[in-house]
């Protein structure tokens, strides 16, 4: 692959082709919050909280930064007025879902965000997947899966894989930034115990 030049925040630099734009922001010490993004596993662009200002060619935009790729040329903003206010208006949401979540109070606090601008839906869980995309992707488990639609979508353990794998795992658990899955893990182990040798009732027997 060759390489393009770009520019992030007035700093030229060189990046192989096929980078994102977070993987060279990240190289260059640049710092661009994200919730979904973990280098474990492939480009999600879910919580949109990494969204950057691209000029292209005189062409502003404004995208998910985890998963656009660089292009030779182009001017890279991670803080301007609009994208403090597009990461403003995402945590104002998120913090609907998991108004206690300490991640999302330190990025409010960075950002201004008001904790009490949308009406509560508290499950807690505000669907970066991080945990999903692990047990797939990493762990090839596929134990942790997306349950419902919408504001009531949540993430669920599937009783009959957990419990053969998830209870001497918990792999998942420290990418969680809220605790949405801590607290399905607690439920679906109450309803689906660890399968004891010889327990003909045991989930799977």
């Amino acid at each position: 692959m060759s390489d393009v030049t770009l520019q992030i925040d007035g700093k030229e630099v060189s990046a192989r082709e096929g980078m994102t734009i977070l993987e060279v922001a990240q190289r260059e010490g640049i710092t661009i919050p994200t919730l979904c993004h973990h280098e474990k596993l492939e480009p999600f662009g879910g919580c949109r909280l990494c969204t950057v200002e691209v000029d292209d060619r005189g062409w502003t935009s404004y995208v998910a930064s985890c998963v656009y790729p660089v292009k030779k040329n182009i001017a890279v903003k991670t803080r301007s007025e609009k994208v403090d206010r597009i990461r403003k208006t995402i945590i104002e949401l998120l913090l609907a879902h998991a108004p206690d979540a300490f991640e999302l109070q330190k990025l409010a606090e960075e950002y201004g965000a008001d904790r009490d601008r949308f009406e509560k839906q508290a499950s807690f869980c505000i669907h970066c997947g991080l945990c999903v995309r692990y047990c797939d992707e990493v762990k090839k488990a596929h134990a942790i899966g997306f349950v419902d639609r919408g504001i009531r979508k949540e993430i669920s353990f599937i009783p009959e894989i957990a419990a053969q794998v998830c209870w001497d795992c918990k792999e998942c658990f420290p990418l969680c930034p809220t605790e949405a899955l801590q607290a399905a893990y607690v439920l679906t182990k109450a309803l689906y115990p660890p399968k004891t040798e010889g327990d003909p009732k045991a989930l799977g027997r």
